[in-house]
C-alpha cells in the first residue's frame, strides 16, 4: 500500500515565537544547559515509562533511570520537556490506556491495573480531565485522538482533521516496528532528540508515517516513521533518518 500520513500542523504565529525564543513547543523555560548530554537521560526514562505503565513512577526511581541525583533530575527535566516527571507519567499511561480501550477487548477495571492506577473510580477521573470522556464512551467511539492541550487561559485546544494536498514534505525521524498503537513511543523520543538538539525552531509540523497494511502485515512486522517535517534546507541530524514524504492528498 502506498504510505499513509497524519500529519500536525504547527500555526505560522508558533512557529514565528519558536523562531524568536529558540524553545520547544511545549515549554518556553530558558537557561537550562540542553545539549546532547542529558537526550539519552531523557529517551532512558521515557521508554521506562512507556514500558512499565503500571510500574514505579517515582521522582526517586525516575532519577535512577537517568542516573542522576533526584533534585538535579528534577530540574533537567522539566527545563527540557515543559513537563514534571508526574506530568509525563500521567500523559503517557493515559495514552497507552486510550489505545487499549479502542484496540483490545480488556476491561476497564484490567485497563485501569496495566496503566497504574489503583481503582477504576481514580482512572476513569483521570482519563475524563485528560479526554473529555468516559472511558466507556471513548471506546464506543472507537477512535484514538490526542488529549486536548489546556492553554494558559484555561481554554482546551481540539485538533480538527482534515484532508489535503500537500507537496513533498522532507522529515527528520525515527522509525518504528510492529504495532502502530505503540509509535508514541518514538514520538517521545524522536520529542527529546529534537528538545535537547535545539530544533524546535526548525519544524513545522509533527508527521506519522504508516508504511503497511495491518490486515495483510503480521502486527509485530508493521513499519512506520514517527517525524517532524523541516524545510529542504535544513541541516540533518546524527540518529535521525532523514525521509522525503512524497506529495499527495
Amino acid at each position: 500500500m502506498a504510505p499513509m500520513a497524519g500529519i500536525c500542523n504547527i500555526p505560522a504565529k508558533q512557529q514565528d515565537k519558536l523562531k524568536q525564543v529558540g524553545a520547544n513547543p511545549w515549554s518556553v523555560q530558558k537557561g537550562m544547559g540542553m545539549g546532547h548530554s542529558y537526550e539519552a537521560r531523557i529517551r532512558r526514562v521515557l521508554d521506562y515509562i512507556f514500558d512499565n505503565p503500571a510500574g514505579d513512577h517515582s521522582l526517586d526511581r525516575m532519577a535512577d533511570v537517568a542516573a542522576m541525583s533526584r533534585f538535579h533530575w528534577h530540574r533537567v527535566f522539566h527545563a527540557m520537556t515543559g513537563e514534571t516527571c508526574a506530568q509525563a507519567s500521567r500523559r503517557i499511561r493515559l495514552h497507552r490506556a486510550a489505545c487499549w480501550l479502542v484496540q483490545s477487548d480488556r476491561s476497564v477495571a484490567t485497563i485501569a491495573r496495566d496503566a497504574g492506577y489503583g481503582s477504576v473510580q481514580s482512572f476513569t477521573r483521570a482519563f475524563g480531565d485528560a479526554y473529555g470522556q468516559a472511558p466507556a464512551e471513548f471506546r464506543r467511539q472507537g477512535r484514538i485522538a490526542p488529549a486536548p492541550v489546556f492553554t494558559k487561559e484555561g481554554h482546551k485546544t481540539m485538533y480538527d482533521v482534515e484532508i489535503e494536498n500537500h507537496p513533498d514534505r522532507r522529515l527528520l525521524a525515527l522509525p518504528h516496528k510492529g504495532s502502530y498503537m505503540n509509535i508514541g513511543k518514538a514520538f517521545e523520543n524522536l520529542a527529546a532528540a529534537i528538545t535537547a538538539r535545539g530544533r524546535w525552531p526548525d519544524v513545522r509540523a509533527s508527521v506519522g508515517v504508516y508504511y503497511d497494511d495491518p490486515t495483510a502485515v503480521a502486527e509485530d512486522d508493521l513499519r512506520s516513521h514517527a517525524g517532524v517535517v523541516v524545510d529542504a534546507n535544513a541541516a540533518g541530524e546524527d540518529g535521525l533518518e532523514d525521509v522525503t514524504l512524497a506529495g499527495g492528498r
